[in-house]
């Protein structure tokens, strides 16, 4: 396993922690890894829930465009990467994260592929991808309507548009909200869901989340297809030049359409 990795069980449930502090930006090699142990821990009998943690300021801001992340060969990248992250939508015991900090981009994304995400009021969500001059990915195309409804979606990815947790409690993508606004709390508050989760009969609630999920799967590798063949189009404009070395300097962005 990694060290940026690390995976234990606390009686029924399964804790996955991403160690790439502060703000645990993933790559090909990192969701591997990701989906190769929450597989292994999903497979033991004794596994009734997952909590997906993170070490660190933020929960995970994304795939870094500009670096290393996609290489020379964006097309194939992208994909390999997203065929890693449809593995995670496949685990078949629910999936609980702990968002402390922000979730960000592909980060957002991955928060969205588990069942439940638990926030503290000050946690931030953020679909920046219009910022980036790109469109959305890791299935946010799909999970994130079904999760907040088509015009909260199409708001958040529109305007690019930073929510808190509070806000995010509010329209239904974070499912439960902290009183103490810590990761600590975050991380408590995940791993006392997952317990309640694992107190239920197992072998029903795998039945029970593959018939909720089924259509949510079936639909996801046209879905990630879309998303990939989209990203791929657009990585090569002025506009996404702009946004990254925006985002880079944090200033603001000047589109051109181009």
């Amino acid at each position: 396993m990694s060290e940026e990795l690390s995976v234990r069980f606390d009686g029924h449930v399964g804790v996955l922690r991403v160690h790439r502090p502060p703000h645990n930006h993933f790559d090909l090699g990192l969701l591997r890894g990701l989906a190769d142990e929450a597989e292994k821990a999903a497979a033991s009998p004794e596994c009734r829930a997952l909590v997906l943690a993170s070490e660190g300021k933020n929960f995970c801001a994304g795939l870094d465009f500009s670096g290393t992340g996609v290489g020379d060969t964006p097309d194939r990248s992208l994909r390999a990467i997203y065929a890693e992250g449809r593995r995670l939508f496949d685990l078949p015991v629910p999936v609980i994260a702990a968002v402390q900090g922000a979730a960000v981009g592909g980060g957002l994304g991955l928060a969205c592929a588990a069942d439940f995400r638990v926030a503290a009021p000050s946690s931030r969500f953020h679909a920046n991808f219009g910022r980036l001059g790109l469109h959305q990915g890791f299935g946010i195309s799909l999970t994130l309507p079904r999760l907040v409804g088509e015009q909260n979606a199409a708001d958040l990815l529109y305007t690019s548009r930073r929510i808190t947790g509070t806000e995010a409690r509010a329209i239904g993508l974070a499912d439960h909200l902290t009183e103490e606004d810590t990761a600590g709390a975050v991380f408590e508050a995940a791993l006392a869901q997952a317990r309640s989760i694992a107190a239920s009969a197992p072998l029903a609630v795998r039945s029970m989340k593959a018939t909720l999920r089924a259509d949510l799967r079936a639909q996801l590798p046209a879905a990630m297809e879309r998303e990939a063949a989209e990203q791929v189009a657009l990585i090569s404009t002025d506009d996404h030049r702009a946004g990254v070395a925006a985002s880079l300097d944090r200033s603001t962005p000047t589109f051109t359409g181009t």
